[in-house]
């Protein structure tokens, strides 16, 4: 897919992984929306775009660990937008991020299980009919190697819980997600997938479970005995 004259959605864009795609992208003459929870990290993003001489970015800016905020965000592009080439579903929560203690979404969710999966699938639902306008589009879900089984007795892991189990067991909902919807699509122009970016990369998330191993003692991260691999 030639990139030039694209509008491309990229959730998560103002740290990580998804800030690299957004400028790549960017440089490569799409239109990128950017998202996140930071206005101040925005505009260094969009400086450092228009800098490279790429078309200023739009920003979005909504909290996607609430229902709520997920909405927010997809109202906002289809008000603004007819029509949306590619969704990136990059915006995450580490295993450690914010400490590996276990954390509630205001909606009453494991924290990382709303971010990582909750909030991708509820978002690209609702952007499907843009989507399905800008046929062939795509939806590319920024998953990871690291995964975990679904306890479906206790999805929201009240019992036993760690942050690199919460983490894998949302990837891996995200994994799922992205077949079932697959599926769903076909023969609707749209192609799905997820993908795993790279190991230990330098991000936020990353470095912040490597910080957690060494204060282990070299443990892998929430303490499990080897280290979970993960963007």
């Amino acid at each position: 897919m030639k990139m030039n004259g694209k509008t491309i959605l990229v959730t998560g864009s103002t740290d990580g992984v998804g800030r690299y795609v957004a400028r790549r992208l960017a440089e490569d003459g799409a239109r990128v929306l950017i998202h996140g929870r930071d206005a101040a990290r925005a505009k260094v993003l969009s400086d450092e775009i228009a800098k490279a001489g790429g078309a200023a970015p739009t920003f979005y800016q909504a909290d996607l660990s609430s229902m709520s905020g997920t909405r927010a965000l997809a109202e906002a592009v289809i008000r603004d937008h007819q029509r949306l080439d590619v969704l990136v579903s990059n915006a995450g929560i580490g295993s450690q991020n914010d400490g590996p203690q276990r954390q509630v979404s205001a909606d009453g969710h494991e924290l990382r299980f709303a971010v990582n999966y909750l909030s991708g699938f509820l978002l690209a639902h609702l952007l499907l009919p843009l989507l399905k306008a800008a046929a062939p589009s795509r939806i590319v879900n920024v998953a990871s190697l690291g995964q975990h089984p679904i306890d479906f007795d206790d999805v929201m892991i009240t019992k036993g819980y760690s942050g690199s189990r919460a983490y894998a067991q949302s990837k891996l909902s995200q994994i799922m997600f992205t077949i079932d919807l697959a599926d769903e699509l076909k023969g609707a122009g749209i192609t799905v997938n997820a993908l795993h970016p790279a190991t230990y990369m330098n991000t936020t998330m990353v470095r912040a479970g490597r910080r957690h191993a060494d204060l282990d003692g070299g443990a892998g991260w929430g303490g499990d005995p080897a280290p979970r691999r993960g963007r």
